[in-house]
C-alpha cells in the first residue's frame, strides 16, 4: 500500500508538473500570427493608426503625452481588439510632435506602460515613442543618396568603430564630439597636423564603416551623456528601430536623431564609404521590464527547463528568433534600416543564438532590396541555449546559410593566441604549432587540399562554402586591442619588435582571402591602457588618441599601403573556393612559424602573374628558398610599395624576424 501511494504521488507530481509547464511549452504555439506589415504607427497629417500585437491581452490602451518624459497623459484611449492578436486605435487628427506608450492588461492586472516595440522615433531616453513626420527627418539631398559601388563581397575592408571613440579625444579637432555629425566633418586635424575623423577614414582606404550599436540603447542618460563620463558600447538594446539619442545634438526631439544619422550615412556614401550597423537582436537590455515582455509576456524569449528565461547571451535572456513574430520583427527591422537609412550591411551580435532559418530570411529579404548588402555575425553563443545546434546560426553551420558570413576565430587566435588567455602567444609572437590554423585562415575557412584540418585550433573541417563567408580578423572591440595584447603576451619584446609583430598581424589579415576586418585604431597601435573589457570604461580609455598617428606614422603608412595593395590586386580577394584551390599553393616549410604560399596564373584577373607571400613569426632571420626567376618585393617588414621596394632573383632569401614579405613576378621560367 505504501509503494502504491509513492507511485501515485510520483504520477500526480508529474501530472501537476506537466500542467504547470504546459503554458510555457505550448501556449506560444497557439498564438496567432499577424502577416501584415503595419504594426506600430501609420501616420499622415490627418490620421494616425496605432497597431499592437498582444494575443494574451484582455485589454489594451494607448497613453498620449505632450513630452517624452514626465507629466500626465493628455489622453488614455482604449485599443480595439481585432484578428490575429492585433489591437488598434485610430486618431483622426494630426498627432505630430506627441508621444505615446502602450499598456496591456493580463490576468486582471495592468502591466507597465512601454514604448511601441516597432517605434521609429522616441523621446529622451527612449521611454516613450514619438509621432514624427517622416518627410522632416530627411537631410537635404537625401533622395539622391546612393550606395557606393561594390562588385564582390570579398572587396570589402571593414573598419569597426564606436561613434563616440572617433571624436571624443580633445585632440581630434572634431566639433561634434561623440555625435553622428562628428562623422560628417571634413578638414579636421590633430594638433600635430594629421588628418582625423572622416578624412582619416577616406585616406586609409577602408570600404565599410561598421558602427558599434547605434540604435537606442539603455545604459546612457541621454540628457547628460558626458556630464558623468558614462560610456557604453551599446549592447543593451531598448528601441531597435531608433538611432541612439546620446549621439544626436538633441535627444529630446526624435526627428533630430533620425536626420543626423541619415546625414552621417549620406556623407560617408559621398566619400565612397558604406555603412554597417551592429545589431543585437539576440537579447534585450532588460528582461522582465522590456518592451517586448510587458506587452506579450514570455513570448519573445526562450525558456529554460525550469520555465525561466534561458540566457545564451550571458546578459539575462535570449530572444526566440524561431517564433514567428520574433522572426518577423527581426526581418522587418533590418529591412526598415536598409530602406529608411540606406544601410549597406548588418553585423549580428552572438548570431549563434539565432536560428538559421531566420538568418537566411534576413539575407534573402535584404538582397531583394540591394544584392550588395552584406550580412555577417558572431558564429557562437555566450552560453548554453535550448535551441538545438543543428538549428543555430553557429560557425560550423555557415555552410548551410545563404550569403551570411561569420568571424574566423581560428585565424584570429592563430595569429595572436587564445583570446581568453591574454598571456598566450600566437604565430606573430613565436608560438609554434599554429601554422595550420593560419593556413586555414589564409584560404578563408574553405576546403583546400593542403590544410591539415586535424591541426586547426578549433575547426576540424571547412565551415565556409565560399570565401565571402569568412570575416578575417585579429582584433575587435572585445578583449585587448592588438597592441595591448602583444604587450601582455610578449612582455620581453622590445617596442620595435612588438611593432613588427603588430604589422605582421595586419599583413596576414589584409593579404588573406575572405573579407578583411580591422578594429578602429589598429593602424595607430591603438591602446586602451591595458584594459581588456572597456565596455563601460571612460572616454580616456576608449577614445582614439590621435597623437599616435604622428608618433607611429610608419605604422599608419604600412596599413594604408596594405589596404591599397589589396584593393589594387584581386588575387588577394578571390571570389570562390574553387578559384582559391586552383591558384593558391602552400610551399613546404621545414621550420615552425614560417608560412609561404604562391598565388599564380593571374588569379582573379590580377595583373601580377605570380605572387609570393611569406610570413615569418620567429624572433630571428629565416632563410627561404624562393622559386627561380626575377621577383619584385612590394611588402617587407618596414614598408609597402606597389611599384617595388627591391628586386631579387631565385635562390636563398633572408626573411627578417616578425615580418611579412610579398613579392611578384611576371616572367618566371616555365617549369
Amino acid at each position: 500500500m505504501k509503494i502504491f501511494r509513492v507511485i501515485l504521488f510520483i504520477l500526480t507530481s508529474l501530472l501537476m508538473s506537466c500542467q504547470t509547464m504546459a503554458p510555457i511549452l505550448t501556449t506560444y504555439e497557439t498564438y496567432p500570427i499577424y502577416r501584415g506589415t503595419d504594426l506600430g504607427l501609420t501616420w499622415s497629417p490627418k490620421k494616425s493608426v496605432f497597431k499592437l500585437w498582444s494575443p494574451p491581452a484582455e485589454e489594451a490602451r494607448i497613453l498620449v503625452y505632450a513630452d517624452g518624459q514626465g507629466g500626465s497623459a493628455l489622453k488614455i484611449h482604449s485599443l480595439k481588439k481585432g484578428k490575429n492578436g492585433v489591437w488598434s486605435a485610430t486618431f483622426n487628427e494630426n498627432m505630430e510632435g506627441l508621444f505615446y506608450a502602450f499598456q496591456v492588461k493580463i490576468k486582471g492586472e495592468w502591466l507597465a506602460e512601454v514604448p511601441d516595440p516597432y517605434a521609429k522615433a522616441v523621446g529622451i531616453n527612449g521611454r516613450r515613442a514619438m509621432v514624427v513626420d517622416p518627410s522632416k527627418t530627411d537631410p537635404s539631398g537625401w533622395e539622391n543618396d546612393r550606395r557606393p559601388p561594390l562588385k564582390d563581397y570579398t572587396d570589402i575592408v571593414i573598419y569597426e568603430l564606436h561613434v563616440r571613440d572617433l571624436s571624443s579625444d580633445a585632440n581630434s579637432g572634431i566639433r561634434n564630439k561623440g555625435k553622428f555629425l562628428g562623422l560628417t566633418e571634413t578638414g579636421t586635424r590633430s594638433r600635430e597636423g594629421d588628418a582625423t575623423g572622416l578624412d582619416h577614414l577616406v585616406d586609409l582606404g577602408i570600404t565599410h564603416v561598421h558602427l558599434l550599436p547605434s540604435y537606442d540603447y539603455l545604459s546612457i542618460d541621454e540628457s547628460k551623456p558626458y556630464d558623468s563620463n558614462v560610456y557604453n558600447w551599446g549592447y543593451d538594446p531598448q528601441n531597435y528601430n531608433v538611432p541612439e539619442g546620446s549621439y544626436a545634438t538633441n535627444a529630446e526631439n526624435g526627428a533630430v536623431r533620425i536626420r543626423e544619422f541619415k546625414q552621417m550615412v549620406k556623407t560617408l556614401h559621398e566619400k565612397g564609404i558604406r555603412v554597417i550597423l551592429d545589431v543585437v537582436y539576440n537579447h534585450t537590455g532588460v528582461t522582465e521590464a522590456s518592451n517586448f515582455n510587458q506587452l506579450v509576456p514570455g513570448y519573445y524569449y526562450r525558456q529554460n527547463e525550469k520555465g525561466g528565461f534561458s540566457d545564451a547571451s550571458a546578459c539575462g535572456n535570449e530572444t526566440a528568433s524561431e517564433r514567428p513574430m520574433m522572426r518577423k520583427f527581426i526581418v522587418e527591422s533590418v529591412k526598415y534600416w536598409a530602406n529608411e537609412y540606406h544601410l549597406d550591411g548588418f553585423r549580428f551580435d552572438l548570431m549563434g543564438i539565432h536560428d538559421m532559418e531566420t538568418m537566411n530570411e534576413v539575407s534573402r529579404e535584404l538582397r531583394k532590396i540591394d544584392p550588395s548588402i552584406f550580412v555577417y555575425g558572431e558564429g557562437w553563443t555566450a552560453g548554453a541555449s535550448p535551441l538545438p545546434d543543428e538549428r543555430k546560426a553557429i560557425k560550423k553551420n555557415t555552410l548551410l546559410m545563404d550569403h551570411v558570413a561569420a568571424f574566423s576565430d581560428d585565424m584570429r587566435d592563430g595569429i595572436k593566441g587564445h583570446v581568453f588567455h591574454p598571456e598566450q602567444k600566437g604565430f606573430v609572437s613565436s608560438l609554434a604549432g599554429l601554422e595550420e590554423s593560419v593556413k586555414f585562415g589564409i584560404v578563408a575557412s574553405t576546403l583546400h587540399p593542403q590544410v591539415d584540418y586535424q591541426k586547426v585550433n578549433y575547426s576540424k573541417a571547412p565551415w565556409a562554402k565560399e570565401p565571402q563567408q569568412t570575416i578575417t580578423y585579429v582584433s575587435c572591440h572585445d578583449n585587448h586591442t592588438l597592441w595591448d595584447r602583444l604587450a601582455v603576451s610578449a612582455p620581453e619584446a622590445s617596442e620595435a619588435n612588438r611593432i613588427r609583430m603588430h604589422k605582421l598581424a595586419g599583413a596576414m589579415v589584409l593579404t588573406s582571402q575572405g573579407v578583411s576586418f580591422l578594429h578602429a585604431g589598429v593602424e595607430l597601435l591603438r591602446s586602451k591602457n591595458g584594459e581588456e573589457n572597456s565596455y563601460k570604461s571612460p572616454d580616456e580609455i576608449n577614445r582614439i588618441d590621435w597623437s599616435r598617428k604622428n608618433r607611429y606614422k610608419e605604422v599608419y603608412a604600412y596599413f594604408k599601403g596594405l589596404i591599397a595593395l589589396r584593393k589594387q590586386h584581386p588575387a588577394f580577394r578571390m571570389t570562390s573556393s574553387e578559384m582559391i584551390r586552383q591558384h593558391l599553393r602552400f610551399l613546404e616549410m621545414n621550420e615552425s612559424n614560417l608560412i609561404a604560399y604562391t598565388i599564380s596564373g593571374n588569379a582573379n584577373g590580377d595583373s601580377w602573374q605570380n605572387i609570393l607571400v611569406v610570413f615569418n613569426g620567429n624572433p630571428g632571420d629565416k632563410k627561404f628558398q624562393i622559386p627561380g626567376g626575377k621577383w619584385t618585393v612590394v611588402v617587407n617588414g618596414e614598408k609597402v610599395s606597389e611599384t617595388g621596394l627591391d628586386s631579387v632573383s631565385g635562390g636563398s632569401m633572408s626573411i627578417p624576424p616578425y615580418t611579412a614579405m610579398v613579392l611578384y613576378s611576371n616572367n618566371l621560367p616555365k617549369e
